[in-house]
């Protein structure tokens, strides 16, 4: 069955052009890898994913995503050894996604990292500050920020971590696409040796 949270509203209709608003409404396939492709995150065992300490961080932020940024669902995600996968879902009211373009599959160098709000304790709890940003609500400063406070947590435990500088984003064009890519993150454990970011 397909997953209800797509519910046929974020369909893409057409790739003709080389450009897309990566704020605008969509449902948006993520990868993160870390640098190297080290295995920061954890193993895997059994098929099932055992998270490091570094790996619950990692986890534990993703979900915080949707109470610091706007407009945000969230879809399958999983962390894995060296990368993690996720669904973001841009949701914003009275947007025509209708009327969208956009390009299939990019690689984005993200450029907004994240930046402190110099504001009373009072005003913002910890969590919203480390993830306010000063650019748009788009896919590019909401993966900056997510990379940003899981790098700053991690280094203030004492733990070596570093992200790859790149990120990937996939339109996801229909409900079908959704369900595949939903299955695809979910059993991603199970196969483990026959994943393209696949190290020993």
């Amino acid at each position: 069955m397909t997953d209800n949270k797509f519910k046929n509203k974020y369909r893409i209709q057409s790739a003709r052009a080389q450009w897309w608003d990566y704020g605008n409404n969509a449902a948006y396939f993520i990868t993160i890898c870390t640098a190297n492709r080290e295995h920061y995150f954890g193993n895997i065992i059994n098929e099932k994913m055992h998270l490091s300490s570094i790996g619950v961080i990692a986890n534990v932020f993703w979900h915080e995503i949707k109470k610091h940024t706007h407009f945000i669902k969230l879809g399958e995600f999983i962390v894995m050894p060296n990368h993690i996968h996720g669904i973001l879902i841009i949701d914003k009211p009275f947007d025509d996604i209708d009327n969208n373009i956009g390009t299939d599959n990019v690689e984005t160098r993200h450029a907004l990292s994240l930046q402190p709000q110099f504001q009373s304790a009072n005003q913002q709890s910890f969590g919203q500050k480390r993830f306010q940003n000063q650019g748009k609500n788009t896919i590019s400063s909401i993966i900056g920020g997510y990379k940003s406070v899981v790098s700053n947590h991690i280094h203030r435990l004492g733990y070596n971590f570093k992200w790859q500088t790149r990120f990937y984003e996939h339109i996801i064009r229909n409900e079908q696409s959704y369900q595949h890519i939903t299955d695809y993150i979910t059993n991603n454990p199970k196969n483990w040796e026959n994943d393209k970011f696949y190290t020993e």
